[in-house]
């Protein structure tokens, strides 16, 4: 059998994907070692998040901050799969590809001729990935914000007076991305026993839905429909909630166990919250959650923050600093993940890896190359990795299926 790093390293990704979910999925071949090449429509310009740029960017490239977030590390190249000559070129790299990865609008893919059945009569060993939004038979097109509300994310989210609110990332897609990885995963094991490709589908519906866990299991066990508590765990006091502190900044406890609440008193000087009856148990507490809430929100209001969370953390009391994002990535903890490159402007890139595990069962993690601009990597595709020649090359450009 071939060592793990040889397994990615030596795999052909091809990303028919756009937007997050999908993307997602191609960075994290890419951050093991294989190679990723995004095919990008040419009449859309490439990937639709190459577009969607904060007012402080540059207006005028193609790497929008957005699009940098999922596709480190790719190759580019525009096609136009509509018309025969960019629909050949396509065919020749599933021909060599071990993974297809699309989230075509409903019924493109069989418009296009590149359904699970069509390219699996050019590669038996494909494996295919297709992403839909609520599933094969729903046509509704699918976004991040359209999904989290739609499984019930942005209707628990928030407080009775904020009203819904939505994850301020796109949840519902990295939760899919998360999924697919895994159906791959098993996809490639199964392929090496068997040389057999295979067909994985999921949708961003199916998704969210399988990730609302003890929230779900509330209503299905105890028939309870979660309403908007803010940060508040509808299970646990006080746990998710914030709390001001002397300097303005804020803190969270999770505190799960009755003995980390009474260590919790202790810290807090108030030895009677421990022995009241409406707090000495955690089923207590979450029924009298208003009154505890109002009692520590006053200790803690008097209580500097650095100071508090030195004593919380000595004692194993759940609690942390609510952090700006900036505060987050400064952090030395988090230097690990992060990325940096030039673009060939020179101008300096960002960004964050996807995959955060450590295992000895793979290679370090790779270095990762910059998001591509558009069509960069056009040469490299053809030439390297499908083998056309130069003549071959000036007729795909005269017929518009490449630039």
């Amino acid at each position: 059998m071939p060592s793990t790093d040889s397994i990615f390293t030596e795999l052909i990704v091809i990303e028919a994907a756009n937007v997050l979910a999908g993307p997602a999925v191609g960075m994290f071949f890419a951050e093991l070692g294989a190679t990723v090449i995004k095919v990008e429509n040419i009449k859309t310009g490439g990937d639709t998040t190459r577009h969607w740029k904060l007012p402080s960017e540059d207006r005028e490239g193609d790497v929008s901050a957005y699009f940098s977030s999922v596709n480190w590390g790719k190759r580019s190249i525009g096609v136009d799969f509509s018309i025969p000559e960019g629909y050949a070129v396509l065919r020749d790299l599933v021909r060599r590809a071990d993974v297809f990865l699309q989230s075509f609008k409903s019924g493109d893919a069989e418009k296009f001729g590149l359904d699970y059945p069509a390219l699996r009569s050019l590669n038996g060993r494909l494996i295919y990935a297709d992403i839909t939004a609520f599933g094969e038979k729903d046509v509704r097109p699918g976004f991040d914000a359209v999904l989290q509300a739609e499984t019930g994310f942005t209707g628990m989210n928030g407080t009775e007076d904020s009203g819904p609110v939505k994850m301020p990332v796109a949840l519902i897609d990295l939760l899919l991305a998360h999924q697919l990885k895994e159906a791959l995963l098993i996809s490639l094991i199964e392929r090496m026993q068997t040389g057999r490709g295979s067909y994985n589908t999921v949708s961003l519906f199916h998704a969210g839905v399988a990730s609302l866990a003890n929230q779900a299991a509330n209503y299905l066990v105890a028939g309870t429909v979660p309403g908007r508590a803010g940060s508040d765990h509808p299970n646990i006091a006080p746990y998710g909630t914030t709390y001001g502190t002397l300097n303005g900044e804020p803190i969270v406890l999770a505190v799960g166990t009755d003995s980390q609440f009474r260590a919790l008193c202790e810290v807090l000087d108030m030895p009677g919250a421990a022995s009241d009856a409406r707090f000495s148990t955690n089923p207590q507490r979450v029924i009298h959650r208003d009154a505890l809430n109002t009692l520590l929100e006053d200790r803690i209001g008097q209580r500097e923050r650095k100071s508090l969370l030195a004593e919380l953390q000595a004692r194993k009391i759940p609690a942390g600093a609510v952090r700006r994002l900036d505060e987050v990535l400064d952090d030395e903890s988090a230097e690990p993940l992060l990325l940096q490159g030039q673009a060939t402007d020179g101008t300096s890139i960002s960004g964050l890896r996807t995959i955060a595990f450590d295992s000895d069962a793979i290679s370090p993690p790779v270095r990762l190359g910059v998001p591509p601009e558009f069509n960069q990597d056009r040469q490299f595709v053809l030439s390297e990795v499908l083998g056309y020649n130069g003549d071959q090359i000036e007729g795909l450009k005269k017929a518009s299926a490449v630039l």
